[in-house]
């Protein structure tokens, strides 16, 4: 050390030792001079300015003299000064098993190492930007503002800190996060892997931005359990639809899900669903041209004679021009359940699964996988090809089929002998 820099160490029984001392080659022409903070861990050090100012005489042993204010006022900030940098250390040491001085400075003054928490603020931020521009929803939003909650929570529970630098994640922290969503909330493997997804689009957010080069996702493969996608057969929706209720609100949500059995269309899109979504296309026949709320591409459906029958019914019978008697998605669905009951139908309905019927229900009548695809507005056909599994009834037909033009070649055959 220089024989002009007034300092004193503290030494601990760990390796950290922080001194202030007085940059004396640094002195300003109004007689004060800059304080400076040394950080060392094991023996290697760095230092920067505290941002306070002295004069030479008023300074002895690492410390103001007198009892002054202004002595007062620059001991307490020395000190929070201290506790900070001993808070950050223990933390580095307690969270990940090492520390060095330039972690600790660059620490304590928010530069350097930008933390996953400060990413996640920001793409969200951005993120809310959008909504309501383009496809991104408000729904969408929440779910990553509920990830960054649940990512806090893990990091205080796991390593006893609210936020971490961005560049210390690895395979077994997004692994350890895993097991956190599936350990304390009652959420099942596809749910957690979701929260996951939602993590690594941040990550790349950060990668983006060029502030880290590794990807801790590079040797984290995410993967989603195969999901049978419950459906009702032709049976069952006519069993619905020809049921008579003796509640009015049965009657109505019946309605609703037997349209959108034929048509498609989410319940989101169901409640957008307006007059001039209704239009006479070329071939004579009223088409619902609209965009999925989702997905914002346009869906394509004709409308078939039962549909067609149930908007007649409530033309004109509705407020604020819906076409249909609208309730809650969570209201929908607790109906459903009496719904399938009183029809004696054996199955979790719920009115998602309407749309998996449509899909299902025409494939199985050979519409192509193209013409489905386009009908339920997906981005990506292999987001269709989910439903295109071959049904008993399907089977059945298609082997009518088979053992028809079969037996027509043998008579034929036969016949020429």
């Amino acid at each position: 050390m220089k024989r002009n820099e007034c300092e004193i160490m503290k030494q601990e029984k760990s390796t950290l030792n922080v001194l202030f001392f007085l940059k004396l080659d640094k002195a300003k022409k109004n007689g004060l001079v800059p304080i400076h903070a040394r950080i060392t861990v094991d023996g290697k050090l760095t230092q920067f300015y505290t941002k306070l100012d002295i004069e030479e005489k008023k300074w002895k042993s690492g410390r103001p003299i007198g009892k002054s204010a202004e002595a007062n006022g620059v001991n307490s900030t020395l000190n929070e000064i201290r506790a900070r940098i001993h808070t950050l250390y223990h933390e580095m040491q307690h969270r990940d098993g090492y520390v060095t001085a330039e972690r600790v400075k660059n620490a304590f003054l928010g530069k350097g190492e930008k933390t996953i928490i400060a990413f996640f603020e920001e793409h969200n931020q951005q993120f809310s930007l959008k909504v309501g521009n383009s496809i991104s929803t408000h729904k969408t939003y929440t779910r990553y503002e509920l990830t960054k909650g649940r990512l806090i929570e893990f990091m205080k529970d796991k390593y006893k800190v609210s936020d971490m630098p961005i560049r210390e994640m690895n395979p077994v922290f997004i692994e350890n996060f895993y097991l956190h969503i599936r350990s304390n909330f009652d959420c099942s493997h596809n749910t957690a892997m979701k929260f996951i997804q939602r993590f690594r689009t941040i990550v790349i957010y950060a990668k983006n931005s060029g502030l880290i080069t590794i990807d801790p996702f590079s040797n984290y493969k995410l993967k989603y359990d195969r999901v049978e996608r419950g459906y009702l057969n032709q049976e069952e929706i006519d069993k619905i639809y020809t049921k008579r209720f003796a509640s009015q609100r049965l009657e109505q949500v019946r309605d609703m899900f037997v349209f959108s059995c034929y048509t498609g269309l989410s319940y989101i899109d169901i409640c957008g669903l307006m007059p001039e979504s209704i239009r006479m296309m070329f071939d004579g026949n009223l088409w619902i041209v609209m965009k999925r709320h989702k997905t914002d591409v346009t869906s394509n459906i004709r409308l078939l004679d039962i549909p067609k029958s149930i908007l007649k019914k409530y033309e004109g019978k509705l407020p604020n021009g819906n076409l249909l008697p609208v309730i809650s998605n969570q209201k929908m669905n607790e109906y459903l359940k009496e719904i399938s009951a009183v029809c004696g139908i054996n199955k979790t309905i719920t009115f998602h699964i309407a749309r998996h019927t449509f899909a299902t229900l025409s494939l199985g009548y050979g519409v192509p996988i193209e013409t489905v695809s386009k009908m339920l507005g997906h981005t990506d056909i292999k987001t269709t090809q989910i439903y295109a599994k071959i049904t008993d009834r399907k089977l059945s037909d298609d082997m009518e089929i088979l053992a028809r033009k079969v037996d027509e070649r043998i008579l034929l055959t036969t016949s020429k002998m």
